[in-house]
């Protein structure tokens, strides 16, 4: 079995291989590498014989607010159900298939647990885990505190007694606020942020520290990790920033930025003008029509037409590094 490595942090445009892994017990079918689309929710993605033989496949089911659950099932049967992963509505689609290279490489398959009915209806964004070991954080990670005075760093969570230690990033309650710890993926701590570092950086040193570890498990950030880096989903800050100092010093509207891009309305008379409210969405100063939170992020391609045709700089001066 080949090892993951991880990708360097420079690496941060998506390149899904499309040739086979060695597999989790014997693949016999390998995730495919194209872009899936929203009507491909609900498919078989693969399917790998278990170590006793059995036939099983990896799929995935609609989850709450827009969210994709990844799971392992008994393809016979379609019963011993078993949660691979839970990707937030706003990650990118070739993320799947990320996730499913990630699981059929690991033989022990030691990150999946049964799926709960509640899986369904809970926020991938912060998940509740009992059991969490909280060590040193000088051990592992330094400490970083949100505006809401929580606190973030890379913890031990433990699924039970017996239980193999998992390496991830965790969420700890303002001061006063309780004891509860939370587990949060590297891209929603990011997303907190909303800047990469130091974040990507201790999360590459916590796993060039403890990967090579028989006592803790690190599977589950090491995916987290290489899907940020591989993403076309990338922070808003940046372009926000240059569109806002655009419209404050040099006299453009979000209306003009758009017209520019090619994105317009046109009103009942047949007058045509910049949509605005698109340039609003891309750059985190509106949420998107049905939600009610502001997105962080905004694809690259999406970033480089703004840059380019709206505001008439290159991309790399508004993508954060």
């Amino acid at each position: 079995m080949s090892p993951i490595v991880s990708p360097s942090p420079s690496t941060r445009r998506p390149t899904i291989s499309q040739s086979g892994s060695p597999g989790r017990c014997s693949p016999s079918f390998v995730v495919p590498g194209e872009r899936m689309r929203p009507l491909d929710v609900g498919r078989a993605l693969s399917s790998y014989l278990d170590k006793h033989g059995r036939l099983r496949e990896l799929l995935t089911l609609p989850g709450h607010g827009g969210s994709v659950l990844v799971l392992d099932r008994d393809a016979a049967t379609l019963c011993d159900r078993r949660l691979v992963a839970h990707l937030a509505a706003d990650e990118p689609p070739e993320n799947v298939a990320l996730v499913c290279r990630h699981y059929l490489e690991d033989p022990a398959g030691r990150w999946c647990r049964r799926v709960q009915r509640e899986d369904l209806l809970a926020d991938p964004i912060a998940v509740s885990t009992q059991g969490a070991v909280t060590p040193d954080p000088l051990d592992i990670s330094e400490e970083l505190t949100d505006e809401d005075g929580r606190v973030y760093s890379i913890g031990l969570f433990s699924a039970g007694e017996g239980s193999t230690a998992q390496l991830q990033w965790c969420r700890g309650q303002a001061a006063g606020a309780g004891p509860r710890i939370e587990r949060v993926p590297l891209r929603d701590v990011i997303a907190v942020f909303e800047r990469y570092e130091p974040m990507r950086a201790l999360t590459e040193q916590a796993l060039a520290r403890h990967g090579d570890d028989p006592d803790l498990l690190v599977t589950r950030l090491r995916s987290e990790f290489e899907r940020l880096c591989a993403s076309p989903v990338v922070l808003n800050r940046g372009l926000r920033e240059a569109v806002l100092h655009a419209t404050d010093s040099l006299g453009l509207s979000l209306s003009e930025i758009a017209f520019r891009c090619g994105v317009v309305k046109r009103d009942r008379n047949g007058k045509t003008s910049g949509e605005t409210s698109w340039v609003a969405r891309r750059i985190g100063l509106m949420p998107e029509g049905g939600e009610k939170r502001i997105t962080p992020w905004v694809h690259i391609d999406v970033l480089a037409t703004i840059a380019r045709k709206g505001l008439g700089v290159s991309p790399r001066e508004v993508e954060l590094q």
